[in-house]
């Protein structure tokens, strides 16, 4: 491992040097890392920006979608002056701005199946910044078959909740399927463009998204593998559930019928 700093360096993460649980080890870590952020916008947004302020080596930006107006309430990484660009060459003007060190490797597609098997295994760790079940499912079973940490958030209206998959590393570890089966059913659950969200609550979730990778790339603390958290925004409530790994899960479990990415397209 290069322990090697500029002058520069030194300078930009001596708070997290002076750590003991981080030191010059952890921050050199950080720097050898790959994370790749599915999606730039309300999660992806504070996620990247303290993954990139954190000294995160490379970065992965997987975004489709064009700048709008309605994004800015909650996509803090992009600006006004950027409306009508795409997401990925948005955040990476944010990103830059904020620390040139970092290299980024911009994806501007959709997460498909096809994309998944390309970008998932050029990573270290990925992380779900999206909005949409299908999506979140083919992301749950990528990571899985191809043996990467998962660390997921969601936010609707004022609640959020976060967890980490790593159950292709064996028990007791859950997958994403363990927690849920299968997706809800089309229209069970609205969007955020269908029933509102708080535009804060998303920067609580990503950061704590981000501080998760951290954690997991240092192999620093106690790890959200196994636990679920969920946090009532109006309540000012946090809470944890214990996740357990299903010995039935069709993923990860002793008889697992999902083998590969068929079912997303594949």
């Amino acid at each position: 491992m290069d322990l090697d700093f500029t002058e520069d360096e030194l300078q930009r993460y001596s708070r997290h040097i002076l750590l003991r649980e981080v030191g010059a080890i952890g921050q050199a870590k950080l720097r050898a890392a790959r994370v790749l952020v599915v999606g730039a916008g309300g999660l992806g947004s504070p996620l990247a920006l303290y993954l990139a302020a954190a000294g995160v080596g490379t970065l992965g930006l997987v975004d489709h979608d064009v700048l709008e107006l309605s994004n800015l309430q909650r996509q803090v990484a992009h600006a006004t002056a950027r409306i009508g660009q795409r997401k990925v060459d948005s955040a990476a003007e944010a990103l830059r701005g904020l620390n040139p060190e970092v290299k980024l490797e911009l994806h501007p597609r959709r997460m498909d199946a096809a994309a998944a098997r390309e970008l998932i295994p050029q990573y270290d760790v990925i992380c779900d910044g999206t909005d949409n079940f299908p999506t979140r499912f083919l992301l749950g079973d990528a990571c899985h078959l191809l043996g990467k940490p998962l660390v997921s958030a969601a936010v609707l209206r004022f609640e959020g909740q976060l967890s980490v998959f790593r159950a292709h590393e064996g028990a007791p570890h859950p997958c994403h399927r363990c927690l849920n089966p299968e997706p809800p059913p089309p229209g069970l659950v609205p969007s955020c463009s269908e029933a509102g969200v708080l535009g804060a609550v998303v920067g609580v979730m990503g950061t704590l998204q981000a501080t998760e990778v951290l954690k997991l790339v240092m192999n620093i603390g106690e790890g959200m593998s196994g636990r679920l958290l969920l946090w009532d925004a109006l309540d000012a409530r946090f809470r944890t559930v214990r996740l357990r790994r299903d010995p039935a899960c069709a993923l990860c479990g002793e008889h697992a019928t999902i083998h590969d990415l068929s079912a997303h397209g594949a």
